[in-house]
């Protein structure tokens, strides 16, 4: 089945296939989620079989809404999608927006939800080996100090997040 997602055609927000909205760099809602320990940020490495930028680390999780899907409940869908994470109190941070070209002729014009929890401890994630190769827990200033020394390992909206919308994201971390 073809997934459709939230974007805007004309003016107007209307259904598009998703692969078709990152082909013509059409500009669409996106949702990403950061989920903290104290000061260390949960990064996802991207399995190999993404169609785009697989085996770059990337913030907790992000995606698409369903047509018709709420942001907060496609973040919390992603969560236990991805990472076999449920029951996730999540806070709305912000909504942000970027374009950026994430390889093989694709963009991302993203129209961003950013959503922010903390994961107790004795909660684990469970990688969906379809969607996640790897997870890390990293002191925030050391992902910070990472993507600057290593820009080519991490996804490019990571790198946007970091550089335009830290101070927002990260408010009380």
């Amino acid at each position: 089945m073809t997934e459709m997602i939230p974007a805007w055609v004309n003016g107007e927000l209307t259904p598009v296939e998703k692969l078709e909205a990152h082909i013509k760099g059409i500009r669409h809602k996106a949702i990403s989620v950061f989920l903290m320990r104290g000061d260390k940020v949960l990064l996802q490495r991207r399995a190999m079989g993404k169609y785009h930028t697989p085996g770059l680390w990337a913030n907790t999780c992000c995606t698409h809404p369903h047509w018709g899907e709420a942001s907060l409940d496609c973040a919390t869908r992603r969560l236990g999608q991805e990472l076999g994470l449920d029951d996730v109190a999540l806070s709305f941070r912000d909504t942000v927006e970027y374009r950026a070209d994430v390889g093989g002729g694709l963009i991302e014009h993203e129209v961003v939800d950013i959503f922010v929890g903390e994961l107790a401890h004795g909660h684990e994630p469970v990688p969906n080996p379809d969607e996640v190769m790897d997870t890390i827990w990293t002191p925030l200033h050391n992902l910070i100090e990472d993507v600057a020394a290593r820009p080519a390992g991490f996804t490019p909206w990571l790198q946007i997040y970091l550089r335009d919308h830290a101070g927002v994201i990260f408010q009380s971390a």
